[in-house]
This record gives C-alpha cells, sequence and structure tokens, in this order.
C-alpha cells in the first residue's frame, strides 16, 4: 500500500488508465496534448492523427466499451467521453467542449455517432444512442438524449440551409430527429420548440 501511495501512475492504473509515460506515448502516434498530466485516456481508446487533447479530458472506457476519435478532432478543457459497453464514434474534424466542455455517455448497447465537422459545446451532453450528422451542431447546455441530427455542411458553410442540423439554447432534447439546414432554438423542451430553416437566423442581405 506505502508503494503504491509513491507511485504516481497507482491511481490512473487503479482507475482503468495509461499510466503517464503511455499517456506521453501518444504523441509518437500523432496526438497533441498540451499538458499531458492533466489528460487521462483508456487503453481502449483509438485516437487518429492530429486529435488535439486539452487539459482535463477524460476518455474512459469500461468492459467491452469502445471509443474511436478520427484525426483532427479537438477535445476542449472539461470534455468527457464515459463508454460502457457501448461505443462513441467521431469523425474527422469536429469540435467538442468548447465554451465550458461536453459529456458523452454511451452505456450497455448504446452507439454515439458524431460525424465529420460536427460541434458540440457549451457545456451539453448526449447520453444513450444519437446519431449527431456530419457538420450537426448542438449549442449550448443540452441534454441530448435518443436524438438525431440531419448530415450536411460544416457551420462554415456559406448556405446556412445546407448545413448539419442544429439545436441551440439550454435545455433537454429526446426523441428528435432533425433534417439538414433546420434548427430548433429553445429554453426548456426541445420538442416543444419551433423548426426552422438555419436561413431564419442567418439571412443574406436581398433575400
Amino acid at each position: 500500500m506505502e508503494a503504491e501511495r509513491l507511485d504516481p501512475d497507482a491511481a490512473r492504473r487503479r482507475l482503468g488508465f495509461l499510466a503517464l509515460e503511455e499517456t506521453l506515448a501518444l504523441a509518437q502516434r500523432g496526438v497533441l496534448m498540451p499538458d499531458p498530466r492533466s489528460v487521462l485516456v483508456s487503453p481502449g481508446a483509438d485516437l487518429g492523427e492530429d486529435v488535439i487533447l486539452w487539459p482535463n479530458t477524460i476518455l474512459e472506457v469500461r468492459g467491452a466499451g469502445r471509443i474511436v476519435v478520427g484525426a483532427g478532432t479537438v477535445l476542449f478543457p472539461g470534455s468527457r467521453i464515459l463508454v460502457s459497453d457501448g461505443e462513441v464514434r467521431i469523425g474527422t474534424g469536429a469540435e467538442i467542449g468548447e465554451e465550458g466542455g461536453f459529456t458523452i455517455k454511451a452505456e450497455a448497447g448504446a452507439t454515439v455517432e458524431i460525424g465529420r465537422e460536427a460541434r458540440l459545446l457549451g457545456g451539453g451532453s448526449l447520453a444513450s444512442t444519437n446519431h449527431i450528422g456530419d457538420g450537426a451542431q448542438i449549442l449550448g447546455p443540452i441534454r441530448c438524449q435518443n436524438c438525431r441530427l440531419g448530415s450536411g455542411g460544416s457551420h462554415r458553410h456559406p448556405e446556412p440551409d445546407e448545413r448539419g442540423a442544429v439545436l441551440k439554447g439550454a435545455g433537454v432534447a429526446r426523441n428528435l430527429e432533425l433534417p439538414q439546414g433546420h434548427v430548433i432554438q429553445a429554453f426548456g423542451l426541445f420538442s416543444d420548440g419551433v423548426v426552422r430553416r438555419q436561413s431564419y437566423f442567418h439571412p443574406k442581405p436581398g433575400r
């Protein structure tokens, strides 16, 4: 027990995370970590090249769970992915956790799919099975359960109605399906929110 207290990696190993030296070795596979001592990664996490793990990010795999993070995805401070006999798959170039972190949980039998260039920010969460399509966005402290957001261009795409679907505001989104180019802004239950075209919020001059 005394030896365990003196071992700086003892708590990491006991909780199922890589030791610090093993975490540092992720850099050899192209993972970028400005502060690796603050990052916790389970052995079952598969990270692509140029993934960025900012301080205080956690990727935790339990049981037969699996986490796959595509190349160039950014996990901002306070982001946490917890998989317990479920699966989380994140496409390339996604942005997760800016402006307050983000929590993603997939328990037994659940699959969370997050498409390429999706953007999840503002302290929200995904639980149960969710499909967040390419370019889709969740903006704000929104708890999403069993939602499906349609694929489209990223938030940089010049045509708003061709972008991935968007939820923005605060509250609970449960069992929702939202197509490409549409948005729900709500503060409370998103099932009560109005579905609009994204061009409603981003009109172009002369239209």
